[in-house]
């Protein structure tokens, strides 16, 4: 192994460790408490170390973000494929979807909606959240109605599900409804 790749390789773990510490940190404290102080402590490194790796703060949560949107992809991405019936992939999806977002509540933050400067629904989006939308897109496809957008039908589920988990999370929902409320909608989009 060369040095130029064995820097790139010590590189790539430091930035994982980096994203690794703050996802930790942010489900155990909120995103509030991940500083670049905190996280140099956390991780044995310098804050100018850090600062090598990501801008700031700001850049360490979209990195959390976009890690987050890949594995929330590959969650959905089983969820759909480990059913054959289309309505039975969109129920699984659904609750895939939201079990994903209460495991994991301050990444979900993260990932749609503390401010970030990711582009969604554009040319410019990175691949993950493309991916991520195609995910959904595939579940919703078998339900699109001539003349309707599929993109924005998509998107219609995907906030339903978005507005159902923020709710919930603020407690602007009767508790222990989640399950209802998931087989209302997903029957309501499939009629």
């Amino acid at each position: 192994m060369s040095i130029q790749s064995r820097r790139e390789r010590e590189r790539a773990e430091r930035h994982q460790l980096i994203v690794t510490a703050a996802r930790e940190l942010a489900e155990a404290e909120g995103w509030d408490a991940v500083t670049t102080r905190r996280l140099a402590a956390r991780i044995e490194y310098s804050q100018p170390v850090l600062y090598s790796h990501f801008r700031g703060k700001e850049a360490i949560m979209e990195a959390a973000a976009l890690e987050g949107i890949g594995e929330l992809s590959e969650r959905l991405r089983a969820a759909r494929e480990g059913v054959s019936d289309p309505a039975a992939a969109m129920r699984a999806v659904a609750a895939s979807y939201v079990e994903f977002a209460a495991q994991q509540p301050a990444l979900y933050a993260a990932m749609f909606t503390l401010t970030s400067d990711l582009s969604f629904g554009t040319a410019a989006s990175p691949a993950t959240l493309r991916a991520a939308f195609g995910e959904f897109m595939a579940t919703v496809r078998p339900f699109a109605r001539p003349g309707v957008d599929l993109e924005t039908l998509t998107e219609t589920f995907w906030a339903a599900l978005h507005g159902l988990v923020s709710l919930g999370d603020s407690h602007r929902l009767r508790p222990g409804r989640t399950a209802d409320r998931l087989a209302l909608l997903v029957d309501r989009f499939l009629s």
